[in-house]
């Protein structure tokens, strides 16, 4: 399915829930909408699936109005982020249960719940109820019955966030792959940039409301348009430095840090005394690994241990800093230590929060 959003807007009373966007969806992949917590994302698919009515825009599929269409009379699907199934019901009665709803013969029924049960790794539990399932095998039979459907048009609400993390790394992958074959447009909501870049695909960055930015996933997360759409995409948070272009090509950002910047950063931020400077977690390092690599020394506020990373959180004077290292590392709080990125990874931005220079972007003129 093509589904377009037209200047869709969605308002409850005085309160701005959705505010003017548009946005059109890839068909046949899998498209991705990433923002924290009331950023507007299941709003938006509500709109999508016909249970709420936009206050403004349109809503076309396949390039028909369907904005005033009710959800039943739609092909599509929904799966939420608790597991809804039916609990007197077997996992293949609830399986079983959108295809006798459309008039199936029994003998499909029964070969095509067979397949996508086998597909979702739950053909043992079919003639179980669903509280004798555990919560991924759960998840797992209301992603079958949803998938069942065939519909063009599947919508994903958060659906891995209530199970453990094994779990969801294992049904991600699964996931991934199911949609592989583009047969049907698929929009999964999510408030974790990790899981945006392990779908692929493409992404909208959403916030409070506001559509941000949207194209393929690795294109967004390279290079995010504006400083919301970074601190969105990064996870953890993006460094963000104050910083004035000198003549020397130097950004000063103030705690007598001067960052030198390469000749297409600085043709980039030309005309642009005041700058942001943006460096993600990963671009700082405890050793200096290329000759470059520029220095900054600072105070250890906090330093945690996360699996195979360690998460360190930095000061110098009044400028706050985070870096996430690879593998695990005994800093001491309140030690000082050196840590190192490369100029050429420091992200630009305006000012005002619009981007100039991103590290995978092709070189000016090239």
């Amino acid at each position: 399915m093509r589904l377009a959003l037209h200047d869709i807007s969605k308002k409850h009373g005085a309160e701005d829930h959705l505010y003017p966007m548009s946005l059109e969806l890839m068909p046949g992949a899998i498209n991705v909408l990433l923002g924290p917590t009331q950023a507007g994302k299941t709003s938006l698919m509500r709109i999508m699936a016909g249970l709420d009515r936009p206050s403004t825009g349109r809503v076309l599929a396949d390039g028909q109005d369907v904005t005033g269409v009710p959800v039943r009379e739609r092909k599509l699907a929904m799966v939420y982020q608790q597991f809804i199934n039916y609990p007197s019901m077997t996992v293949f009665d609830n399986i079983a249960s959108p295809l006798r709803i459309q008039g199936i013969p029994e003998a499909q029924v029964r070969i095509r719940v067979a397949a996508m049960a086998e597909r979702l790794h739950i053909a043992p539990f079919l003639q179980r109820l669903p509280a004798e399932l555990s919560g991924g095998q759960q998840q797992r039979t209301a992603l079958a019955r949803a998938l069942i459907k065939d519909a063009s048009l599947l919508l994903l609400d958060e659906p891995l966030v209530n199970l453990d993390y094994k779990l969801r790394e294992e049904l991600r992958e699964e996931l991934a792959e199911l949609f592989a074959e583009g047969r049907t447009t698929v929009v999964y909501a999510t408030t974790e940039p990790l899981e945006a870049l392990q779908l692929g695909g493409y992404t909208a960055v959403l916030s409070e409301g506001r559509l941000l930015q949207y194209g393929r996933t690795l294109d967004v997360f390279h290079a995010p348009g504006s400083i919301e759409a970074a601190r969105v995409f990064s996870d953890p948070p993006i460094n963000l430095i104050p910083a004035s272009l000198e003549t020397n090509g130097l950004a000063h950002a103030g705690a007598g840090l001067a960052l030198p910047l390469t000749a297409d950063q600085r043709a980039r931020a030309s005309g642009h005394r005041s700058l942001t400077l943006g460096l993600r977690a990963h671009s700082l390092r405890s050793e200096r690994m290329h000759a470059d690599d520029f220095p900054i020394e600072v105070e250890v506020a906090l330093s945690e241990i996360s699996g195979s990373e360690t998460y360190v959180h930095m000061h110098r004077d009044s400028l706050s800093l985070v870096a996430q290292l690879t593998g695990v590392h005994d800093i001491a709080l309140g030690e000082r230590c050196t840590m190192y990125c490369r100029p050429e990874e420091i992200f630009l931005y305006t000012a005002e929060g619009a981007l100039l220079f991103a590290p995978h972007q092709p070189a000016a003129g090239a």
